[in-house]
């Protein structure tokens, strides 16, 4: 074989390889970045305890804009926005969005905390789970609080890891609307 042919092999393979790892690269970012794509949809069957003791079916909420915003009653950025999140909720669910606070969290504080800072829409119990189902959502550091936006036909279309303000929910539906 001739020098030239053998040069011409190893650009091919070492090629070859450089798009097999940029391929996997490509796929693992996708992965980091958009989370689980099977859990947006298993989300959709799940149903979770409420501070008032009922069940709320996540199915229930699909057909329209969603906020789903996972938080702790320890977690200081958590409170902080919470009141963001019902002025959002208030001034949006006459243009059909719905925001849904999923504590990571037990039914107890979750209660105290509702007494002391009521809130207009509504909250789910999903304890330490919920953590895990915002880690499935694209969370990878499993920080509070965590903030998913999903469309009318229940596709996850945003995510935020962080405190949000008033202004950052807004543009959101804004985008989507």
């Amino acid at each position: 074989m001739s020098e030239g042919l053998k040069v011409r092999r190893r650009w091919w393979l070492g090629g070859a390889v450089a798009v097999a790892a940029a391929a996997a690269g490509v796929g693992a970012y996708r992965h980091h970045r958009h989370g689980d794509d099977d859990a947006a949809a298993a989300l959709w069957q799940l149903a979770f305890d409420t501070p008032q003791g009922g069940r709320l079916d996540m199915q229930s909420l699909r057909g329209r804009p969603l906020m789903l915003n996972f938080w702790a009653t320890w977690c200081p950025p958590c409170i902080r926005e919470m009141p963001a999140l019902d002025r959002f909720y208030v001034d949006h669910r006459s243009r059909g969005w719905q925001v849904l606070g999923i504590a990571a969290d037990n039914a107890t504080a979750v209660r105290e905390f509702l007494t002391r800072t009521p809130v207009a829409f509504p909250v789910a119990l999903a304890g330490y789970e919920g953590i895990e189902w915002s880690r499935r959502l694209g969370n990878q550091s499993g920080g509070l609080p965590f903030t998913v936006v999903f469309d009318a036909a229940g596709d996850l279309v945003h995510r935020h890891m962080g405190e949000s303000t008033y202004e950052q929910l807004a543009s959101w539906a804004k985008a989507i609307s």
